[in-house]
């Protein structure tokens, strides 16, 4: 599998089960319904665990245009490539959110709030300041990148060799990513719900505008730039910080 495969395929997982947890708390009749913003912020934890399992042989597992800039200015990945990945993961994320509404379509058509349906695509702000609004997704996505630096060159020794093997975003390394989403979620997401990765957002926000979602409101453009230009500015300042810091490690 190339990487602009892995990286499409491991954002539709992403979002297929991030998104879908919302859809199962805040739509009517699920098994899940009222399930709380623990269930909520626990499902994206996980669904980001699957999304680099999964994709981080093929493609080092960015599933965020955010991670992906960060990289590059931060020399981890060549600029070249940016495009690609950049156009892979959003159009995971559309998937994703096309995906998520054919699973919950009829939960769709049973619940009264439109609100609520946009939420199971993309995020808003519980309080509308958009400046506001546009920090805290900049410090969320901060809060995501810089720790995602420093753990991509973690390194653990295993008993059967004196070596030490380097864990990296893949197999054990995606714990701590899964980890440092959810605990984003649990403190960090309150204000705006945490899209701390534009795909993630833009991506299904576009599902959203394109499906026959019954008693849809619209998309939300007013807003939909927030979560793409912030997490960008959040994901540089990351890779200028983690460039600053790291010559004095």
């Amino acid at each position: 599998m190339n990487s602009l495969l892995a990286e499409f395929i491991g954002t539709l997982l992403l979002v297929a089960f991030g998104n879908g947890v919302v859809a199962n708390v805040l739509l009517a009749r699920t098994k899940g319904f009222n399930g709380g913003w623990i269930v909520i912020t626990a499902g994206w934890g996980l669904a980001v665990f699957v999304g680099v399992f999964c994709a981080q042989e093929f493609s080092g597992a960015h599933l965020n245009p955010a991670i992906t800039v960060a990289m590059a200015l931060a020399e981890k990945f060549a600029w070249v490539e940016v495009p690609g990945y950049l156009l892979a993961q959003l159009l995971g994320g559309v998937v994703g959110g096309m995906l998520v509404y054919g699973f919950y379509r009829e939960h769709f058509k049973a619940s009264d709030d439109p609100n609520a349906k946009l939420a199971c695509f993309c995020t808003a702000p519980n309080i509308r300041n958009l400046p506001q609004a546009f920090f805290c997704e900049l410090v969320g996505t901060f809060m995501l990148v810089f720790p995602v630096f420093l753990m991509v060159g973690a390194k653990a020794k295993l008993p059967s060799t004196p070596d030490e093997v380097l864990i990296g975003l893949g197999t054990l390394g995606a714990v701590p990513v899964a980890l440092l989403v959810f605990a984003i979620g649990l403190s960090l997401g309150g204000t705006t719900g945490y899209a701390i990765n534009p795909a993630r957002d833009l991506g299904p926000r576009l599902a959203h505008a394109i499906l026959p979602v019954p008693g849809k409101r619209g998309s939300d453009w007013g807003y939909a730039w927030v979560p793409v230009i912030a997490p960008l500015a959040g994901g540089v300042l990351a890779a200028l910080a983690y460039r600053l810091v790291i010559p004095a490690v």
